[in-house]
């Protein structure tokens, strides 16, 4: 079970620690940060979010609630009121030994019921770099529909990266919370 909380000056250090070299920062950030993550550029980064009612950004820490461990970053960003519609960015889960243990599930799923109970958002969206399988993966079990993609949007180093567009709108989420009622077998 992962619980959300905002993401604050006394996190960045442990954020610092999990972004060990230039190619992560890219595929965690793409070109908002230039390796290597500071606290100076985090200070940035935090500037004007995390309040809901006036905010355009909200970025938090997710914490394992069985351990009260800090596991992973997540951002809901782009929250346009008059849309009704925000975009995830921003996803990483912590460290090596955290992984494939349903934690980007988790924390996927806090951020769209913040986005879609708390917010009242209409639309969430977000990209990820087609080589990201196990991020596209989560998405996808998190209820995401992949929407498109954008070819060789970014250029790193010598090669070029796509990037899948993948979104969800309220009405699905809502039929992913209707609790299932089991089927009567054919007769």
């Amino acid at each position: 079970m992962i619980r959300l909380e905002y993401f604050t000056p006394a996190d960045f250090p442990q954020l610092i620690s999990w972004i060990t070299d230039a190619r992560l920062l890219m595929n965690w950030s793409g070109s908002l940060f230039s390796f290597p993550l500071t606290e100076a550029k985090l200070a940035w980064y935090l500037e004007d979010t995390n309040d809901p009612l006036t905010s355009d950004a909200l970025v938090y820490k997710a914490i394992e609630t069985t351990t009260g461990e800090v596991v992973g970053h997540i951002s809901l960003g782009g929250i346009s009121r008059k849309n009704n519609a925000a975009r995830i960015s921003r996803v990483l889960v912590g460290n090596n030994t955290a992984r494939r243990r349903g934690i980007c599930q988790g924390m996927m799923k806090a951020l769209l019921r913040i986005g879609f109970e708390d917010l009242g958002l209409h639309r969430i969206d977000l990209g990820v770099y087609d080589f990201n399988h196990a991020a596209i993966g989560c998405y996808q079990k998190a209820g995401m529909q992949q929407e498109g993609r954008s070819r060789d949007i970014l250029r790193y180093e010598d090669e070029y990266w796509s990037l899948i567009e993948m979104s969800m709108l309220d009405h699905e989420w809502r039929a992913l919370q209707a609790p299932r009622v089991p089927q009567e077998p054919a007769a």
